[in-house]
């Protein structure tokens, strides 16, 4: 893990949605200062019903784009990308500090097979996570499209991906007291919704998988399977119901937690890119 920790702060614990992005036209890391004139613009003009604003005026909402060279897995990746709206209020004085309102960042994190086959116009980013309200990711994606002619699409996580997870994260060590590794399960075809929540002490979780494990470092399916079976039979044995039957929506581990919906929120800094890189593998799949 080559991540700063002070430099990737700011991305953990706030609640991200992910988006896969096919690859982008002609973008360039040295133009972002003019991409972010053009997108505040956009902004701008959205704000005032569709009348343009002269670029370069003072608006009320600031865009910047700025690179996380950080934010990869190997030295053939592109350097992640950040953009961040923030406002202050007409009334604020300039010394004030400016309020984010939107945050959303590109990445690719060890996705090389894939930028290798790309033409050389083409700048493969291909995960792209948001936080903030849905109207600025709509605005901010619709430039992007345009602008680069590219494509976003929202990334599920199957319960199969999140199975992958529960496993991987809980073999991980961590410096400080691990919280419970939380599995919620949507029970189908019933009139009301119904979760079942599951909570394992993590040194039980971490025990049962060291078991399962056979060697450090590789995982495989069958392994991830016999993790599942276990915890679904541990459950069976009090509560009498099959799990198995149920749809995994949710997984909740020291190192981060994801959701069937495409959320993802990163608790650990030392893990950043070990999770991206998972993720960058979803978004990929999802383009091809």
């Amino acid at each position: 893990e080559n991540t700063d920790p002070q430099r990737t702060a700011f991305l953990l614990r706030k609640q991200w949605t992910l988006y896969s992005v096919t690859p982008l036209y002609r973008f360039s890391d040295a133009h972002l200062r003019d991409y972010a004139r053009l997108l505040s613009a956009v902004i701008a003009a959205e704000k005032q019903k569709g009348l343009a604003v002269e670029i370069g005026l003072e608006l009320d909402i600031k865009v910047a784009i700025s690179s996380l060279p950080d934010l990869r897995g190997s030295d053939r990746d592109n350097a992640a990308i950040l953009v961040q709206l923030s406002s202050r209020s007409p009334a604020s004085p300039k010394t004030s500090e400016e309020k984010l309102l939107w945050s959303g960042w590109f990445c690719s994190v060890s996705g090389d097979d894939f930028s290798e086959n790309v033409p050389e116009d083409f700048t493969c980013l291909p995960l792209f996570l948001t936080n903030g309200a849905e109207s600025y990711t709509s605005i901010v994606g619709s430039w992007f499209q345009k602008t680069f002619d590219c494509c976003f699409r929202r990334l599920a996580i199957s319960p199969l991906n999140l199975s992958w997870m529960a496993a991987m994260w809980t073999g991980c060590k961590v410096d400080k007291a691990a919280s419970a590794m939380e599995l919620v399960f949507s029970v189908p075809r019933l009139p009301q919704p119904l979760d079942i929540s599951y909570a394992i002490h993590p040194e039980d979780a971490k025990a049962l998988w060291d078991t399962v494990q056979k060697t450090p470092g590789e995982i495989t399916q069958e392994e991830v399977d016999i993790f599942m079976d276990c915890l679904y039979s541990h459950f069976h044995r009090h509560f009498k119901i099959h799990l198995s039957a149920t749809k995994l929506v949710k997984v909740s581990t020291a190192i981060a937690s994801a959701h069937c919906d495409g959320i993802i929120k990163f608790l650990q800094s030392q893990y950043l890119t070990g999770v991206l890189m998972l993720l960058t593998e979803l978004a990929i799949s999802q383009i091809q």
